[in-house]
């Protein structure tokens, strides 16, 4: 799911705030500006239980020791992983679309430590470089915790 507000002009900062469920892009005219946030993506399948993603149960196997039993859960595992790199490169395509339209002139991201990893890869792999990230999960909070947290490290 996509929201977006009206076009911005050429603004100074994005800031996105993201994890691996959800992502919301706020500009700034200023480095100590208000924030308004013009956009928010969701990882749809991110949320999904695991048993849906994949219609058959895992394979199930014997140890090579004992009579213990156990099922094959990596394969479920993988796609959860992987719906959390797609959602990270269709991020970084966003804001390097925002990049080559001069909608922002310097990058900040706020990202959870578990997915701040993933997400700057996938920056990096479209040649964009935030001039700031926090590893701070703050998807749920409202834009001016957000603009004082930026306070703080900006």
């Amino acid at each position: 799911m996509v929201r977006s507000g009206s076009s911005l002009g050429s603004t100074s900062y994005w800031i996105v705030v993201a994890d691996e469920f959800q992502a919301h892009f706020y500009a700034s005219e200023k480095k100590f500006g208000p924030l308004q946030e013009f956009s928010s993506f969701e990882n749809e399948t991110a949320r999904e239980k695991l048993e849906d993603l994949v219609s058959d149960r895992g394979g199930r196997s014997f140890d090579s020791q004992g009579a213990a039993r156990h099922t094959y859960n990596e394969e479920k595992s993988n796609l959860k992983t992987r719906s959390y790199d797609v959602f990270a490169k269709n991020l970084a395509e966003r804001i390097r679309e925002g990049r080559l339209n001069h909608k922002f002139d310097k990058l900040v991201v706020i990202a959870a430590p578990r997915f701040l990893g993933v997400l700057r890869k996938s920056l990096e792999a479209k040649g964009l470089k935030p001039e700031l990230t926090i590893d701070k999960d703050v998807t749920n909070r409202d834009a001016a915790f957000i603009r004082q947290l930026l306070d703080e490290h900006m």
